[in-house]
């Protein structure tokens, strides 16, 4: 640890040992711009790399301050929505603070530096280590949110941290780190920490940052991941979110109703974890409809559907016009001119089947849910697992329902990470504040998404972890015989 790294009583000091900005070399090797950047945050890092635990806690706590004050919030808010088109402030601003929020939270009591854990009796001892230049390539859904959240892990674990923004999400993201870094001013921590490609950014570009860097955490598309995972670079990828949502006949129909309305509309549905498909028993199915209605929801005819199908869908892609748009917009766009239109939260469709030939099947990023019906339980599973196995295999499932053994069930044989019970989805997945998950908003799918995380990207995927570990007490060493081992398997077998 750095000498020149001291706390003082309840005041934290950083040394004075910021690298120089700009550097556009090292002794007399001239740089690429990307060899630069990276050159300028290994210096920083290397300073972060003597702090102590409540340097690192400083600086976390700093970084998320930067987003959640409200005049900064509700900027980088409006921002948002204006350069991207995506969403809606209220939503954004709600998200960027319950996300940052919970985040802190989380990270409050958490080790990350020095000694993590110590296991006398069995002489194991967990060193917490930074993994070095973390690469972050984030979406333009959340360029506020998903940044401060990889920004602050990163502070957190002592890292420095390169951003590659989406470009609708560029000027947002250069907002939020001149607030970063005015907030890494007032602490003393190197700027250089927290660092964004230069303008306007590239695909080679974010390709050489990722070959460069430490470790790759890739937020968006499967496009951005499959990058993430070819450059050479560890890198931590999340899958893509399909979310289907049973509900059975036990649940209570007016509060999943609530629930699924709440968490479809939020944000105008830029969450990969807002419901895409509901898949409701028989029993069920016609007063989860009503209570729908009642949270403003339309049900389309089929002739309804079809033209939105051809708004949404034009030449088999999802259509960027109707991405994060309010449902209002969505129905003008498809020409649906029923009075109903005018006041719809969001809009449903009911489905039957599942695949290429039937695009709601299939993630929409959008107030647009798809409706199924299922005779009963069983045959419910059966339609989410088709719809899972299309798309969104590994992220997540929800289920209301008053039997939780069948959630259990769910997890034992669907292919998703998560299993999100009697709750508002988007709000859950991504940890709340009363669940158990950690807050995030990158969640790994394992592989069946092609990812190398199961869990919600948290604060341990930026650290590297040395162990330590000292003989056994001759009393607690054992090595088995082939009897223990073989004996029960030899007998059954007769081997």
């Amino acid at each position: 640890m750095s000498a020149s790294a001291q706390k003082s009583g309840s005041e934290i000091h950083f040394p004075d040992r910021a690298p120089p900005e700009g550097a556009g070399s090292v002794g007399n090797v001239s740089l690429t711009p990307i060899s630069a950047l990276i050159a300028r945050a290994r210096a920083a890092q290397a300073v972060a790399d003597g702090w102590t635990q409540s340097q690192a806690d400083e600086a976390a706590v700093a970084a998320g301050w930067a987003l959640v004050e409200p005049a900064r919030n509700r900027e980088l808010a409006e921002l948002a929505v204006h350069d991207t088109g995506l969403g809606n402030v209220a939503d954004k601003i709600a998200k960027n603070r319950r996300k940052t929020m919970g985040l802190l939270r989380d990270l409050q009591s958490a080790k990350s530096v020095g000694v993590i854990s110590e296991d006398a009796e069995r002489g194991l001892i967990e060193i917490a280590r930074p993994v070095g230049v973390v690469a972050a390539i984030t979406p333009s859904t959340n360029p506020a949110a998903t940044p401060a959240n990889n920004i602050i892990n990163a502070l957190k674990c002592r890292d420095a941290i390169i951003l590659a923004p989406s470009p609708k999400g560029q000027s947002t993201m250069t907002r939020l780190i001149e607030f970063v870094h005015a907030e890494l001013d007032r602490i003393g921590a190197p700027r250089d920490l927290v660092q964004q490609l230069p303008t306007p950014v590239t695909r080679e570009q974010t390709f050489e940052l990722m070959r460069q860097a430490d470790l790759v955490v890739a937020t968006g598309s499967a496009r951005n991941v499959r990058g993430a995972y070819e450059s050479g670079t560890p890198a931590i990828g999340v899958g893509v979110g399909n979310v289907v949502v049973i509900v059975d006949e036990t649940a209570d129909a007016s509060d999943a109703a609530a629930k699924i309305a709440r968490s479809k509309t939020f944000d105008n549905a830029t969450s990969c974890s807002s419901e895409n498909s509901v898949v409701a028993v028989d029993a069920i199915a016609p007063a989860l409809l009503a209570a729908l209605a009642r949270e403003g929801g339309v049900l389309l005819d089929t002739e309804e559907k079809a033209a939105l199908e051809r708004a949404m869908f034009a030449n088999g892609k999802l259509a960027s016009a109707v991405v994060a748009q309010d449902a209002k917009a969505i129905a003008r766009l498809a020409g649906l001119s029923r009075a109903e239109m005018r006041d719809a939260r969001f809009l449903i469709v009911a489905e039957t089947g599942v695949g290429s030939a039937h695009p709601f099947s299939g993630e929409k990023l959008s107030p647009v849910l798809a409706f199924y019906r299922a005779p009963d339980f069983d045959a419910a599973v059966q339609r989410a697992n088709e719809i899972l196995r299309y798309q969104g295999a590994g992220h997540s499932l929800g289920l209301h329902s008053s039997r939780f053994e069948r959630a259990r069930e769910l997890g034992l044989t669907l292919p998703v990470c998560r299993v999100i019970v009697n709750q508002a989805h988007c709000f859950a997945t991504g940890g709340s504040f009363d669940n158990a998950l950690p807050f995030s908003l990158s969640m790994g799918c394992g592989t069946w998404g092609g990812n190398s995380i199961a869990d919600n990207l948290n604060y341990r995927h930026f650290l590297n972890i040395t162990r330590v570990v000292r003989p056994l007490a001759p009393a607690r060493v054992h090595e088995p015989t082939d009897e223990e081992l073989f004996g029960a398997y030899r007998a059954r077998h007769g081997v």
